[in-house]
């Protein structure tokens, strides 16, 4: 089941969620009327199974559909895609876990987050497990239906874990968890990734995902397992997402940029207005060139997933960490535009309400995601260029 008007629902909203941008990052939040109009257009539902009433929407369109958001707002995009990502997670869940998910009273509207940083617990315990611990940068929390918790599995008896520590994710209703007011960053502000802190709750054993497994391709959802929608690996699929918040971003700051030099000229020159200047001219074409470079990486990254995903072909450990470096290589390329704009931008795009200087800090927070660092995602492609042990398993 594909909507094909979801990227226009999307864009429709574009108004007032760039209107309410400025409110997100003071509130460090996204408004509540802004998620519920998301909500409406059906985001949520682009990886729910199509059982539940879901769409099953191609990656390319998804894409498409956060880049739009991003164009407004990157703190409002990065909530939507996480927590629309985190249902593609959900659905590779066991089939019981899944009707918990999408029939409960969101329905397949459900919002459900997650994060892969195990700072929790989980103790065997009655046919599941008992969790206790924080999960940091949960975003989205605040309107979160679920939370997969990340955690590391505890021997019930207390003796030393012997070999590498078992990781899991663990579905929680967010009605348990508790939410700490620690998210006050400078970049993606109003995403409210604060930190979830769960205390000695149980988790039945059909609402436990083991992590490795996982992302080596193996689910226990019987419904799902064959299907080549559900074959395109986690990992990838973030750096897919990850492009659209990037590009969405970039091409934000071209928008902004083309307005401000129609409307003002350079202090202290004979330039009454920018878009004369020779200078404006340059900085405008380096920009558009930059992001019209990472708009080609990622379109061959998605273009290479849904393919794969479609003739069940394997990855390479090369392909792997290829498409990982390209997501942080496009982010780069956005940034540097990003950054050429806001600095040819004048002193007055410093006021708060400029949304160029937002842009700015965004797209800086974006490249110091652990999974998105260009510098990082370089090393793990060279590595694995060169011969050598990528250092990680997360590709």
């Amino acid at each position: 089941m594909v909507d094909a008007g979801i990227v226009a629902r999307v864009r429709e909203l574009r108004p007032l969620i760039r209107q309410n941008a400025l409110r997100a990052e003071h509130d460090r939040r996204v408004p509540d009327e802004v998620v519920a109009a998301l909500s409406g257009t059906g985001v949520h539902r682009m990886n729910v199974p199509a059982r539940y009433g879901g769409y099953r929407t191609p990656l390319h369109t998804q894409v498409d559909v956060f880049a739009e958001i991003a164009l407004a707002c990157a703190s409002t995009a990065w909530v939507t895609l996480s927590q629309a990502g985190v249902s593609y997670i959900a659905a590779l869940f066991p089939d019981e876990a899944q009707d918990d998910f999408f029939t409960g009273p969101a329905g397949p509207d459900v919002r459900i987050g997650g994060t892969l940083v195990p700072g929790a617990t989980a103790v065997p315990y009655d046919g599941g497990y008992r969790v206790d611990g924080a999960s940091g940068f949960a975003t989205g929390c605040h309107h979160a239906d679920w939370h997969l918790l990340t955690a590391t599995v505890v021997p019930a008896d207390g003796r030393p874990q012997e070999g590498p520590p078992e990781i899991l994710w663990l579905a929680v209703p967010m009605s348990e968890l508790e939410i700490l007011d620690d998210w006050d960053t400078t970049g993606l502000a109003g995403t409210g990734s604060n930190t979830v802190v769960a205390r000695n709750i149980s988790v039945p054993a059909h609402r436990v995902l083991p992590v490795a497994p996982m992302l080596a391709g193996s689910t226990p959802s019987k419904t799902n397992a064959d299907d080549p929608f559900y074959r395109m690996p986690v990992l990838l699929l973030f750096c897919a997402w990850t492009a659209a918040a990037a590009l969405g971003l970039g091409r934000a700051a071209l928008t902004e940029f083309e307005e401000r030099i129609h409307r003002r000229g350079i202090t202290y020159t004979f330039h009454e207005r920018q878009h004369e200047a020779t200078v404006t001219h340059l900085q405008f074409a380096e920009a558009q060139l930059r992001i019209s470079a990472a708009e080609l990486v990622a379109d061959r990254l998605i273009a290479e997933i849904e393919t794969k995903a479609r003739d069940g072909d394997p990855y390479t450990p090369l392909e792997r960490s290829r498409i990982r470096a390209e997501c942080g290589y496009l982010t780069r390329l956005c940034k540097e535009a990003v950054d050429l704009l806001a600095s040819a931008a004048g002193a007055s795009s410093l006021q708060r309400s400029v949304p160029l200087q937002r842009i700015a800090r965004d797209i800086n927070a974006l490249t110091l995601h652990s999974f998105v660092n260009p510098a990082t995602n370089l090393e793990i492609y060279g590595r694995v260029l060169s011969g050598v042990d990528p250092g990680t398993p997360f590709l």
